[in-house]
């Protein structure tokens, strides 16, 4: 009769079908090849930062071997026209994979660094002056310790104005097509990746990298393009766009290569300006690089970098 007057003890709550474990592992449904293949590709965002740079080397390296299919064909255009269209083929390269991609990920080209607006802008403006100080005041350091003299003048009157207005054009062309190449598309998908500074990092590196099929080129002359390549990174972070860059990139080569006549990356220009000698050791003058491989190159970019990063204070990329 105790027993009668006990309360029923509760029973365990059921349990729903769905949460219950499996008896045996086999039990699981493992994803499908197809499944495992889009979350490898597809991430919440869409394609992947990764296979997106994969992408647009691709399509760039493809556009970049019909360019010089197209070059070789023109082989009787002579040197000068052949150097200027090798480089509108190449800022056609590196551009219209962007463009593509940029429909493709439904956000606007300006997003990767340049826009037709910002060519009117003051930042491609203040790019070119400070390039032509910051070369200049490397040159002036050369001459201070007795490695630079200018040398006679080499050109006069309609061939000098010739050839000043072509090298102007064509180191827009070659800053348009570098900045693009590495700090346009491919480090705007990077820093999705694994932010700004990293990705500048290694394309900055590789931009140095890039030096070393140059002739003439050197150890401390690839250091040196690597240290200007990531002042442009810092001008692209303060800016918000690659306009700065690209007038600085220009301006440097112009006046490096034509106004000072010297070496770059082991190149002479055809038509420069003057005559000059570098004298003293290569660290110093840079010895076939040109000053880009002197010593005194990593003084003036500190310098450089100092003087931007003071002036420059907010940084506004990427938006």
């Amino acid at each position: 009769m105790a027993e009668d007057n006990q309360s029923p003890k509760p029973s365990a709550p059921a349990v729903p079908p769905e949460t219950q474990f499996p008896e045996f592992p086999g039990d699981y449904l493992s994803p499908s090849f197809a499944e495992r293949v889009h979350a490898v590709l597809v991430g919440p965002e869409g394609l992947r930062p990764g296979w997106r740079i994969l992408v647009y080397l691709f399509l760039v390296v493809v556009l970049f071997l019909l360019s010089q299919v197209i070059l070789g064909s023109l082989h009787n255009l002579g040197l000068l026209r052949l150097m200027f269209l090798d480089k509108v083929l190449f800022v056609l390269a590196v551009s219209l994979p962007a463009l593509f991609l940029a429909r493709m990920e439904q956000r606007p080209f300006s997003a990767y660094g340049l826009s037709a607006r910002g060519l009117m802008r003051a930042n491609v403006w203040a790019g070119a002056l400070w390039g032509c100080g910051a070369f200049s005041l490397l040159i002036l350091v050369l001459v201070a310790v007795g490695a630079y003299e200018p040398g006679p003048i080499s050109a006069h009157g309609r061939r000098m104005a010739l050839f000043a207005i072509f090298w102007a054009a064509f180191f827009v062309l070659v800053a348009l097509s570098e900045e693009f190449l590495l700090r346009g598309y491919t480090l705007y998908t990077l820093t999705e990746a694994m932010g700004f500074w990293p990705a500048a990092v290694l394309l900055s590196l590789t931009f140095g990298g890039i030096h070393a099929a140059n002739r003439g080129e050197s150890a401390m002359g690839i250091l040196g393009a690597a240290a200007i390549g990531f002042f442009f990174c810092l001008t692209l972070r303060r800016t918000g766009d690659l306009w700065f860059a690209v007038g600085f990139h220009a301006s440097w080569d112009w006046f490096e290569s034509y106004v000072y006549s010297v070496p770059d990356s082991g190149s002479v220009a055809p038509g420069r300006l003057l005559h000059p000698s570098l004298h003293g050791s290569p660290w110093i003058t840079g010895g076939t690089v040109g000053p880009e491989g002197s010593l005194f190159l990593i003084l003036v970019m500190a310098v450089v970098w100092f003087a931007f990063s003071r002036v420059y204070r907010v940084a506004k990329y990427p938006a």
